[in-house]
């Protein structure tokens, strides 16, 4: 069978994978985005299901005030002995720390700080004998020289008092001499070697994966002549798929051996989606790996074994036990995300996301009215705060995202509600409806870097139903509108090509990609995401949104 890359596509970086028994488990950095770190299953490498989120309290992830970029980067998933090993770094909450868990959908624990593991990218690996390890990135202790100076190091972890202990081990500073970021390290174990390894370059042009190799554990290392094993650097920026790392090693039980990495799939020299997770095969040559080694590039599709013998045939979940009782339709890899709440919806989305820590119950379901409720509060998309927002990742790069909304309430004051897509909060596109007063308006505005323009108005109506939809094709954007009485069919307002208005059209996203949207100094981690959100002066407003589609195009 053949596996179409990316496997998980759309804003999902810094992919780590482990097999347990006949299942795949796979997590991925989430940022300043809560729930954090979603986890993923499969048993063919195919098709993925997202079974639980391992941030999903408030008590777990402090994320107050953190950029977009910020927040939690790089876990890594282990398990031993019966449990799953959850490692990440919450650059501005605590720093690295370990989660774990019995069953990987959750309940995971509160996290665990390792108060003597500086740096981030930390990965855990369980030797022999049973002994944990601590692998990690950090400044080159020696004396930082130059931009991206870091160094590789290990050190024994004591699971009981999740204390690091013992002697620490610096095995790597990168492979050549001027090396910057070696980072994203992982140790593994094969025919009596242990091999390292790590990303290099930085997560831009220059990414590479490299590898080096030991008889021990703690070293010395040495690293393969052929560095780096796998990059597109050499390719350039107008490549098909850019910015080739962090990847991480595994085997399917049946002797075949593969790599999970992040890459981009920039148009036109931009990048909107973010890093994506893909799939590569690995071979063995003089005890060194050698990744697709007839083509030394990312593949469009991979050829796997077929599941071990007795897997169950997929799907593998009781449709019973999802979290919305209209399901996303799974099409060539990607989500047909459709969620109507006028349904006997039973949970949030698994895969919704908010921004930094919300406000409680900021989005909740209501089955009695049947609509997934935004609370409205102060905060805007572009305070680096927690505004009412309920979104998910852009996946295709042709696509439509469209809901149905009434904005309701006892506050004073001007409130705002609709449909967002979103880069980072300095950098995004909002199609939204006012009121204020005996006033009423809708307005597309292009947000860029923390600059607001209206590029159309369409006139509105109070106490009415609002269709909104934002259409992206590559790198431009439009925006339609449709208003109806209070008493019509939400979803039949979708299914209708009759009655938009165009608000916005052929808006230029160049800005939103990730080699812009940035301020100096500080890279873009995120992809793009659409949303749902409202913002309102004072409390008592409400936005009901009865239907969300996120619709891919050309599939």
């Amino acid at each position: 069978m053949k596996v179409k890359n990316p496997i998980l596509p759309g804003f999902y970086p810094d992919p780590s994978l482990i097999r347990v028994d006949d299942a795949y488990y796979l997590v991925n950095s989430t940022f300043a985005y809560f729930p954090g770190i979603p986890v993923f299953r499969s048993r063919d490498l195919c098709t993925w299901e997202q079974i639980g989120n391992v941030m999903d309290r408030m008590s777990q992830l402090p994320l107050d005030g953190v950029r977009h970029s910020e927040g939690l980067y790089a876990p890594t998933i282990r398990y031993h002995d019966g449990t799953f090993y959850v490692i990440c770094t919450n650059v501005h909450g605590g720093g690295n720390f370990v989660v774990t868990a019995t069953d990987p959908a959750g309940p995971w624990s509160e996290p665990h700080y390792l108060q003597e593991a500086i740096g981030i990218d930390p990965s855990l690996y369980f030797d022999d004998d049973g002994s944990c390890w601590y692998i990690g990135q950090r400044e080159n202790s020696a004396g930082y020289t130059h931009n991206g100076d870091c160094e590789i190091w290990i050190r024994r972890l004591d699971l009981d008092t999740w204390h690091l202990t013992g002697e620490e081990y610096v095995v790597l500073y990168g492979f050549a001499k001027m090396a910057i970021w070696p980072e994203g390290p992982h140790i593994y174990k094969k025919d009596g070697w242990y091999y390292i390894m790590h990303a290099e370059g930085g997560t831009d042009m220059e990414h590479s994966i490299m590898c080096a190799r030991s008889r021990n554990l703690t070293g010395p290392y040495e690293y393969a002549l052929y560095n780096p094993v796998f990059t597109h650097r050499h390719m350039g920026r107008w490549a098909k798929v850019t910015c080739v790392g962090h990847s991480d090693l595994f085997d399917d039980g049946q002797g075949n051996w593969y790599l999970v990495m992040l890459a981009c799939r920039p148009t036109d020299g931009r990048t909107l989606l973010g890093r994506e997770t893909f799939l590569a095969r690995v071979e063995w040559e003089n005890d060194w790996p050698f990744v697709n080694p007839e083509t030394g590039m990312l593949e469009d599709e991979v050829p796997v074994a077929d599941p071990l013998s007795g897997t169950p045939s997929l799907p593998y979940t009781d449709t019973s036990s999802y979290e919305c009782a209209h399901l996303p339709e799974n099409r060539d890899g990607v989500l047909l995300l459709s969620y109507d709440f006028s349904r006997e919806a039973r949970a949030l989305p698994l895969n919704l996301l908010q921004l930094r820590n919300p406000v409680p119950d900021t989005v909740t379901l209501q089955p009695e009215k049947g609509v997934l409720r935004l609370r409205l509060n102060p905060s805007t998309l572009k305070d680096q705060a927690s505004p009412a927002f309920a979104g998910f990742r852009q996946q295709t790069k042709l696509c439509t995202a469209e809901t149905v909304f009434t904005l309701s309430g006892n506050g004073d004051g001007e409130a705002a509600a609709g449909l967002v897509y979103l880069q980072d909060n300095n950098n995004h596109i909002r199609l939204e409806y006012h009121e204020n007063g005996a006033d009423s308006w809708i307005q597309a505005v292009r947000c860029l870097q923390g600059e607001d323009t209206i590029l159309g108005r369409v006139p509105a109506e109070k106490g009415m139903l609002y269709a909104f939809r934002i259409h992206v094709r590559d790198l431009q954007a439009a925006c339609e509108v449709k208003m109806a009485s209070a008493g019509a069919d939400p979803a039949s307002l979708l299914s209708s090509e009759d009655g938009w208005t165009t608000a916005a059209k052929g808006i230029s996203l160049r800005f939103m990609g990730t080699e812009e949207a940035h301020p100096e100094n500080m890279c873009c981690f995120t992809g793009t995401v659409f949303g749902m959100y409202g913002t309102a002066k004072s409390a008592g407003n409400y936005a009901d949104f009865y239907v969300y589609r996120q619709l891919p195009q050309g599939l």
